[in-house]
């Protein structure tokens, strides 16, 4: 099974959730090189996980 995701492969809620974490990593990113996007990458990876379990159900 692969396990790429496709934006189609996100809900409705997880794909504007993903939109709107991707626009404050840029947003931290312009601040500087020594922010940390630990945090929005872990919330990033939790979604993605969820696709990646609902795609392999099926």
């Amino acid at each position: 099974m692969s396990d790429d995701l496709t934006f189609s492969d996100f809900t409705a809620g997880e794909r504007v959730r993903l939109v709107a974490l991707h626009a404050r990593m840029a947003k931290r990113g312009i601040a500087g090189d020594t922010v940390d996007l630990s945090d929005l990458k872990r919330k990033v990876e939790r979604i993605e996980n969820g696709a990646i379990r609902r795609k392999n159900k099926k």
